[in-house]
């Protein structure tokens, strides 16, 4: 096993799992779902206030604005929040990308609210592991690191967004221009597994809706000049499933529209999910898409208008990737903590940043698991443990020895 050197060994020597779990628990009592924006107004400042420990500026980044179909087939803007990113020596040589998000998945009217031990060395609670556990180690490896010689020879930029959940479709433009010319990036998204197995390749994600606009008629008396846009959905969902192949999947999810049973429905709206694991695949898909909503217009005499797309790309290991992954289990190794990857069938946002180019471990962050449930969990521990990870890794990035 590598040994740690006298100057790592003191960069480690600060780190404590203490304040961190005392910031999850103040940041995992704030609602953040997805469009709660009173909730991510209040995060933001909290976390504003909590990075001001580090050199640099600090920027709040308003959302791109998104728009997403309503079941009626009207288009709408969705509320997001504002983005947090800080800059630290932005005319350095070298610079690296961090990311987390302060979002969830659970809004202020679900249930699952409040934290709970479930033992001694154990959180349950809405973000603790997704990733609000993510934050705090961001923030503890970059004070460390910071304290580091190296350190001031490199920068880098740290973005938490308000709706990874979601997609990140409102702030892809800025994932994107903060990627550009990074050196590597870490992303803290929980570990794949409770043991700390990192997430290795990812598929590519799109998100879709199909507006179908047929023409209503009375379901007695004149069926036949009526054009039933809920059986061209279900016939559209039917071609669409049978696209799938190996490393493609398309899931149907839902069918909105329609009105009384004795009236043709003159409107429906599809919505569906893919996630092709090449690039190849996400391209074929689309090129079938396309020539499938051609046939069912023609065969169901109705119109059809598409909202959406793979807003992640697929996410291969590359070269650069695997030398990352290989760094980083250097360092796991160095401090005791074996570490290992696998293909994951989620998406996050490493998918954004690799398809810029750049070299990403996009699950830094705390052990943990169950998440989207409310049976999500923290396993305590690991706070430190991972953010003394991402310390040794960005000073070993740096050059530091």
């Amino acid at each position: 096993m590598q040994q740690l050197s006298l100057t790592e060994q003191a960069l480690l020597a600060p780190v404590d799992g203490a304040p961190m779990l005392t910031q999850v628990e103040r940041w995992c009592a704030i609602n953040t779902g997805t469009g709660n924006l009173s909730g991510l107004e209040h995060q933001w400042g909290l976390l504003a206030d909590a990075f001001a420990a580090l050199p640099g500026d600090i920027r709040k980044i308003e959302p791109a604005p998104v728009k997403a179909i309503a079941p009626d087939g009207t288009e709408r803007e969705t509320p997001n929040g504002a983005h947090l990113v800080l800059s630290v020596r932005p005319q350095a040589p070298r610079r690296y990308l961090l990311t987390g998000h302060m979002d969830t998945v659970f809004g202020p009217a679900h249930p699952f609210q409040t934290l709970q031990w479930l033992d001694a060395e154990t959180l349950n609670g809405p973000g603790v592991a997704d990733m609000k556990g993510g934050i705090a180690v961001i923030l503890a490896a970059l004070r460390a690191f910071e304290a580091c010689p190296v350190a001031a020879s490199v920068g880098y930029d740290v973005l938490i967004n308000s709706d990874e959940e979601t997609g990140s479709i409102s702030s892809a433009p800025l994932i994107a221009e903060l990627a550009q010319g990074k050196a590597a990036a870490l992303t803290y998204e929980p570990s794949a597994l409770p043991d700390g197995t990192l997430a290795g390749e990812r598929p590519g994600s799109g998100n879709y809706s199909a507006m179908i606009k047929g023409r209503s008629a009375h379901a007695g008396r004149n069926p036949q000049d009526g054009r039933n846009a809920i059986l061209a959905a279900a016939d559209l969902a039917l071609r669409l499933k049978s696209l799938e192949e190996s490393g493609l999947s398309v899931n149907p999810a839902r069918i909105d529209g329609g009105s009384a049973n004795n009236v043709v429905p003159d409107h429906a709206v599809l919505r569906f999910n893919v996630r092709p694991r090449l690039p190849e695949q996400a391209q074929q898909f689309d090129a079938a898409l396309r020539e499938a909503i051609r046939v069912i217009e023609r065969l169901h005499d109705v119109s059809i208008h598409l909202h959406g797309g793979v807003s992640r790309p697929p996410k291969p290991l590359t070269a650069e990737a695997t030398a990352l992954f290989g760094l980083v289990r250097e360092c796991g190794e160095a401090l005791g903590q074996p570490i290992r990857w696998q293909a994951s069938g989620g998406v996050c946002d490493g998918n954004n940043i690799a398809a810029c180019g750049v070299p990403v471990v996009d699950t830094m962050g705390v052990r943990g698991g169950a998440i989207h449930s409310d049976q999500e969990f923290l396993i305590v521990p690991s706070l430190a443990e991972r953010a003394a990870l991402s310390a040794l890794v960005l000073h070993r990035l740096s050059g530091g020895m």
